[in-house]
C-alpha cells in the first residue's frame, strides 16, 4: 500500500528540481509505494532515468531511476514461503533491472477477505496484485469501471510477452476480453500433467500379504508391480483384508486406512472411482465428449457409481476421513508409521515415508468392464494471475519489469527457485538449467515453496527442450501418466478449455452457476457418506437439475463458448 513516506519522498524530489541521487545500494534507501518520478511521459523517463525495455538483458532503469521510482505489489503467498522481499530471485531481479518493487505478502485467506476492499478503495491501493486469481467476469467488471489497466495498450514495452502472443494465438484468445483488450497477465506452464491429477498407489507389502492369505482371487504375488490392473471385486477384497488385519504390525487392527484421497481436492481426489463406470468425471462434472459439453451428473451411470462408492464407504474400505481432511492433513498422516493401504495422488514420495513400497496401478476395472480415468479441467494456462491498477504512474516501467518474468530462465526461477539455491550456477552440457541435489532433510516441495513465488511464467515445450531441465519428479509423473493414465482416456474426450464469454453469458453464469455447484456438492456428500441415493431421490435430483438449478442454461452457455473456441482452432 502507499505509505506516507512515499508521498514525502515524491514531494522532496519535486522541490529539488527533478534532482535524483545516483548510485547507492537498494538497502540504503528503499522507498515504499510508487514514489512517482517527477517526470512526464516515456521520453522523460528515458532521458532522466535511462528507461529502456528493448534489451531484455540490460537494466530497465539507471541508478537514479532505481532510487526515484518504486512500486508496491500486493500478493498472497503460501504459508511455507519466505516473504517475497527476502527471496533471492526477487533480489536478483532488482540487481538485473534496477526496478524497485516492494512486496506486501498476505495469506491466501486474508487475500480472499481483502480482495473486494482493495478494489473498492481508490485512495489506498497497491500498484498491482500478483496471484490475483481474477475470473473473466471480475476482469470485465473492473475494466468497465476503469479500475484496472488495459495491458494490451502497452505491449510495446513488453518484448518477451509480445513474442509469446505472436507465436501463440491460442494463448492470446484465452486472455483477451470481450472488448478486444488484455487486462491480466497469464501463467503458462505446459507439461502435460494437469489433465490427469490422480494416480492410484497400492501398498506392495500389504497387497502381497493379502494375496498370500488367499484373500484376493485371480492375483498372484508376481502380479504386484507397477501397472497392476485390478477389478473392482479384487480391489474390494484387497481393501477388506487391509481393514481387518494388523497390516502395519503395531498390534492394532483399527488404524489401517484401506483407501484414502482428499475429497474434491485439485489432485488426489475421488473422481477416478467414477471411471469404474465409464464416466470421465472431474470436480466440475463437466467434460467435452465428441465436441459436446457433457455433465456427468446427468448420466444414470453416475447414480450407479455413487451407490457403489457409498457402499465402500459404509463397509470401511474407503476411509471416511477422506471426505473431511485437508490436503495438509492427508500428507501429514501418510508420514511415519504406515497407515495407507492405497491412495490417490500424483506421486508416492510426497505422501508416504516409504514410497518404494507403493506400486502404481492402472485404473480400476468396474463391474461392467469399464476402465477409464478422470479428465480434469485444470488449465495449463491461468488467465488472471496479475492485474495492474489503472492509476499507476510510470506503468511502462512496471510492465517492462514484469515482462522479464516471461524470459524462460527467469520463469524457471520464479517457478522453482533461483540459480545458486535450486539450480546449479552453471548449465549442463546442453546449455540447460539443471537442479542441484536436494539439501539433506528438505523435500522438493519445501525447497520450492521457500524460494519460489510462482505466478506469471512461460514454460512451454521450447523451454523444456532448450532452456531448463524438467524437475525429476515432474518427469517421473509424465512417465507414469503416459503408462497408467493417458491410455485410459477414451477418444473424443477432452477437458473444457479456458473459454471466453460474452458479458450477457457471464451475467447468466453469475446468477446460476454457484447455486448449481452447491446443489450438486451437497447431494454428493450426502450420498457418498450416507449410504447412497435412492431412485426417488435421483429423480428429484434430475428434475432440479433441469429446473430450478438451470443446469441446461449453464450448459448451453458453455457449449456456445466452446463452439466459438473450436471455430478459431
Amino acid at each position: 500500500m502507499k505509505r506516507t513516506i512515499a508521498v514525502i519522498i515524491a514531494l522532496l524530489m519535486l522541490a529539488a528540481c527533478l534532482t535524483a541521487c545516483s548510485g547507492g545500494d537498494k538497502k540504503d534507501e528503499k522507498p515504499a509505494g510508487n514514489a512517482a518520478a517527477p517526470v512526464s511521459g516515456v521520453d522523460a523517463l528515458v532521458s532522466q532515468y535511462g528507461f529502456q525495455w528493448k534489451d531484455t538483458s540490460a537494466p530497465i532503469l539507471n541508478d537514479a531511476g532505481a532510487q526515484a521510482i518504486s512500486f508496491t505489489v500486493y500478493s498472497s503467498k503460501n504459508a511455507s514461503a519466505k516473504d517475497y522481499n527476502d527471496m533471492k530471485i526477487m533480489q536478483d531481479l532488482y540487481a538485473a533491472t534496477n526496478v524497485n518493487v516492494t512486496w506486501n505478502n498476505v495469506s491466501e485467506s486474508i487475500y480472499s477477505q481483502q480482495k473486494n476492499l482493495i478494489f473498492g478503495n481508490a485512495k489506498d491501493r497497491p500498484d498491482a496484485i500478483y496471484h490475483a486469481g481474477m475470473g473473466a467476469g471480475e476482469i470485465i467488471k473492473y475494466a468497465n469501471r476503469n479500475v484496472i489497466l488495459p495491458i494490451s495498450d502497452y505491449l510495446e514495452y513488453m518484448p518477451n510477452f509480445s513474442k509469446i502472443l505472436a507465436a501463440r494465438p491460442d494463448i492470446k484468445s484465452q486472455i483477451t476480453s470481450e472488448d478486444g483488450k488484455i487486462y491480466a497477465l497469464p501463467r503458462v506452464e505446459e507439461m502435460g500433467l494437469l489433465e490427469f491429477p490422480n494416480l492410484l498407489f497400492l501398498n506392495k507389502a500389504w497387497a502381497i500379504a493379502a494375496v498370500k492369505a488367499g484373500a484376493v482371487a485371480g492375483v498372484t504375488e508376481e502380479d504386484i508391480k507397477d501397472g497392476l490392473a485390478l477389478t473392482s471385486e479384487q480391489m474390494e477384497a484387497m481393501l477388506a483384508y487391509f481393514r481387518d488385519n494388523d497390516m502395519n504390525g503395531n498390534g492394532k487392527t483399527n488404524d489401517e486406512r484401506p483407501l484414502n484421497f482428499v475429497y474434491n481436492n485439485w489432485q488426489g481426489n475421488q473422481c477416478d472411482l467414477f471411471g469404474m463406470f465409464g464416466l470421465n468425471d472431474n470436480l466440475e462434472h463437466r467434460v467435452i465428449v465428441d465436441g459436446k459439453v457433457t455433465y456427468t451428473v446427468q448420466d444414470d451411470r453416475f447414480r450407479e457409481a455413487a451407490n457403489f462408492i457409498a457402499d465402500w464407504v459404509t463397509k470401511g474400505l474407503i476411509d471416511k476421513v477422506s471426505f473431511e481432511q485437508s490436503q495438509d492433513n492427508f500428507l501429514a498422516n501418510g508420514k511415519g508409521e504406515e497407515l495407507y493401504g492405497a491412495f490417490y495422488w500424483w506421486e508416492s514420495k510426497t505422501v508416504v515415508s516409504n514410497p518404494d513400497n507403493y506400486i502404481v496401478c492402472a485404473p480400476l476395472i468396474g463391474p461392467h468392464g469399464d476402465q477409464t480415468v478422470c479428465v480434469s479441467n485444470n488449465p495449463e494456462i491461468s488467465t488472471g494471475e496479475l492485474i495492474i491498477f489503472a492509476s499507476v504512474p510510470n506503468v511502462e516501467v512496471l510492465l517492462a519489469y514484469f515482462d522479464r518474468y516471461y524470459d524462460p530462465i527467469i520463469s524457471a526461477q520464479i517457478n522453482y527457485g533461483p540459480i545458486g539455491i535450486v539450480y546449479e550456477e552453471q548449465p549442463d552440457e546442453n546449455g540447460k538449467l539443471v537442479q542441484k541435489p536436494l539439501p539433506e532433510g528438505v523435500t522438493a516441495d519445501e525447497l520450492r515453496l521457500q524460494n519460489a513465488p510462482l505466478g506469471i511464467i512461460y514454460l512451454s515445450d521450447d523451454a523444456w527442450n532448450n532452456t531448463v531441465n524438467m524437475e525429476e519428479r515432474a518427469q517421473l509423473r509424465l512417465d507414469r501418466l503416459k503408462l497408467y493414465a493417458r491410455p485410459y482416456k477414451p477418444a473424443g474426450v477432452t477437458p473444457v478449455p479456458n473459454l471466453s464469454f460474452t458479458l450477457q453469458e457471464m451475467n447468466t453464469l453469475s446468477n446460476y452457476e454457484t447455486a448449481l455447484g452447491d446443489y450438486i456438492r451437497v447431494n454428493m456428500i450426502k450420498w457418498l457418506t450416507g449410504g447412497g441415493v435412492t431412485e426417488d431421490a435421483w429423480k428429484t435430483f434430475q428434475n432440479d437439475l433441469n429446473g430450478r438449478t438451470h443446469l441446461n442454461d449453464v450448459k448451453k452457455i458453455y457449449q456456445d463458448a466452446y463452439d466459438r473456441y473450436a471455430a478459431t482452432k
